[in-house]
């Protein structure tokens, strides 16, 4: 009998795992792309997407909650918010770091910085980082 789960179950479980580490809830997605790469190596590149995908609507999930809050226009911004005001989107490319990136996607929505561009920094930041665990996983 075979207990290991299908592949469509297994990268299911990692889309899931992307997303819910994104938000503000705790999670080890690149634990969960390392097993699957390792069940299934040929499913490589379909991991890779779902964890990059899942992980940045996790991360756009938390970009839009906080733009819902409303800005107060007296106001003064923290000097964060006002450098991250400065660099723009391109600060999200950092989006994928722990205790730092939920913030980051926090910040941008709150000061309502371009979604699209804000969308693309931050998948390609969480797509290198995923690249990395799939280059770790297929060296050992």
């Amino acid at each position: 009998m075979d207990v290991l789960p299908d592949s469509g179950t297994s990268l299911f479980g990692l889309f899931m795992s992307s997303f819910l580490s994104a938000t503000l809830l705790p999670g080890g997605s690149e634990a969960v792309l390392f097993a699957v790469i390792k069940l299934y190596p040929d499913q490589v590149v379909v991991a890779l997407a779902l964890a990059t995908i899942g992980n940045t609507l996790g991360g756009m999930s938390t970009y839009l909650l906080a733009r819902l809050i409303p800005q107060k226009t007296s106001m003064i911004e923290p000097a964060r918010l006002a450098t991250l005001r400065r660099h723009g989107s391109i600060a999200l490319i950092l989006a994928w770091m722990p205790l730092i990136g939920d913030a980051l996607c926090a910040a941008a929505g709150w000061l309502r910085l371009n979604w699209i561009a804000c969308m693309l920094w931050m998948a390609l930041g969480k797509a290198a980082r995923y690249v990395l665990v799939a280059i770790g996983a297929t060296a050992f």
